[in-house]
């Protein structure tokens, strides 16, 4: 029975010495929040996408590439950001880690480039692709912001008949790392929306 009375005890010091990113937004973000993983954000994607795709995409098959483009905003699908390419480059880097050739679009007679702005295509360009060896599918993305709220959608479209053949959407609260990789940052005050201004963790204050 005593072992049995500190499963509580043991669960919550668990969560004390463990920080979340999906704390963030909440009344323990200053307690238990954490910044958001983009390497693991990139993984998850990659993995949902690739777990869920129909038809299934075949690993390990060098003459059928996939090809990555780089997300972008949403509302102005020609711009994207630091974050956007970020997150084409981890997906693509645990695309090869699990087997898939990947190509990254890089010719000017098959995409829209625009300097600064990295790599762009979505499904209305689809049709313009002709690469050199056949595609399996096309990874595109688009994200969108609303106050520290964070919207992604991920999608693997067939280049061919524009099916997209699997997709995703996720939601994340914005830390103030991946607020700077669009020019933003948190409001000292805003008791108004219950988000408080950063400060120390926790975890700092056990260990620093």
């Amino acid at each position: 029975m005593k072992k049995l009375s500190l499963l509580p005890l043991l669960v919550g010091i668990a969560i004390l010495l463990s920080s979340c990113s999906s704390l963030n937004c909440t009344r323990l973000e200053n307690l238990l929040g954490a910044d958001v993983n983009l390497i693991s954000l990139g993984n998850k994607i990659t993995d949902d996408l690739t777990g869920s795709a129909m038809p299934p995409l075949m690993p390990r098959h060098p003459e059928e590439a996939v090809l990555t483009s780089t997300f972008v905003d949403l509302n102005q699908l020609e711009k994207t950001s630091r974050m956007g390419r970020l997150l084409q480059s981890h997906i693509g880097a645990r695309l090869v880690q699990l087997g898939y050739t990947v190509k990254e679009i890089n010719l000017r007679n098959t995409m829209k480039i625009n300097p600064g702005d990295g790599e762009t295509i979505l499904s209305r360009h689809l049709s313009e692709i002709t690469p050199d060896q056949p595609v399996q599918a096309v990874l595109i993305g688009t994200y969108s912001i609303t106050n520290r709220t964070l919207y992604i959608t991920a999608k693997l479209i067939n280049p061919v008949n524009r099916n997209i053949i699997s997709a995703n959407s996720y939601k994340l609260c914005m830390d103030d790392n991946l607020l700077a990789m669009f020019g933003l940052q948190r409001k000292q005050h805003s008791q108004d929306n219950g988000i408080s201004a950063p400060s120390e963790s926790l975890i700092d204050k056990i260990f620093y």
